[in-house]
């Protein structure tokens, strides 16, 4: 009997010529952008959900995850929320500002939300929240909104924004990494290529 011999398929990289890194982070311009737009078309939800994504610096399973009650206390929106994460399993904090409190408040008291609801139901079924995926599609049409590539920005750039903005201000990685839910400051130095950025800063300080 003769050895059979077959051809191997060529194994090559899923991304192999696509530009791989980590989501931009928004500008404070493209903020305002989305949140003007939202308030003009009166996206009560999208509104209160854009503006929580900024403040707490959640994780998307984390952000759909929250329900009413970690939000509010009786009739109160709070400063400041605990949380613990999906992900890592570790508490974490962060602050409610007062523009976010009020949207939160439009939006709970126009969709007569409960303190065990989710704060951001699924409008197929309010028993369940927003899905990651959901929240996804939502996000990309406030990018593209303001006319942002999709292949640029996503969920994680509005965990990114406030986070980056903040270590630009005061240069305290370890305060953004609290405030990241980070357990490592390896993992926020490299989840905020502060490298790379302060590398990029300092070459263009530098003229010749």
């Amino acid at each position: 009997m003769q050895n059979q011999t077959y051809d191997i398929p060529k194994l090559y990289p899923w991304n192999k010529g696509k530009l791989i890194g980590q989501k931009a982070p928004l500008k404070q311009q493209e903020v305002w952008a989305i949140r003007v737009r939202l308030e003009l078309a009166d996206r009560k939800r999208d509104l209160a959900l854009f503006n929580l994504a900024i403040d707490s610096k959640l994780r998307g399973c984390d952000l759909v995850g929250l329900k009413v009650s970690d939000v509010r206390i009786g009739d109160e929106f709070q400063s400041r929320a605990k949380i613990i994460q999906r992900k890592t399993g570790n508490a974490v904090q962060f602050e409610i500002t007062k523009q976010t409190r009020s949207a939160l408040k439009l939006w709970c008291d126009h969709s007569n939300l409960s303190p065990y609801d989710w704060l951001f139901p699924s409008r197929m079924d309010r028993s369940n929240h927003l899905s990651t995926r959901q929240y996804s599609r939502i996000a990309a049409n406030w990018f593209a909104s303001i006319n942002l590539p999709r292949s640029t920005y996503a969920t994680h750039s509005l965990r990114r924004t406030k986070a980056t903005l903040i270590y630009r201000k005061t240069g305290n990685l370890r305060a953004v990494q609290l405030l990241l839910g980070h357990s490592k400051i390896d993992s926020t130095v490299k989840y905020l290529g502060v490298e790379v950025e302060d590398a990029l800063a300092l070459a263009e300080s530098v003229e010749l």
